[in-house]
């Protein structure tokens, strides 16, 4: 079930590539930070998250 709608889906996206190329900026162990970035990408992506559905929160228009 989607309950995530276009808006907040593209800002995941771009948000998810933009911490997800910390892993190739920074260096040391601090660099996998980066891989949270994968959290927010992949849920723009397939338009749900599981946050959202504990909480009950949708941003898809009904």
């Amino acid at each position: 079930m989607k309950n995530v709608g276009t808006i907040d889906r593209l800002t995941r996206i771009v948000i998810g590539l933009g911490v997800l190329s910390l892993v190739f900026v920074l260096e040391g162990g601090i660099r996998f930070v980066g891989l949270l970035g994968l959290v927010f990408l992949l849920t723009g992506l397939a338009g749900s998250c599981l946050m959202y559905r504990m909480l009950g929160v949708s941003t898809c228009k009904r």
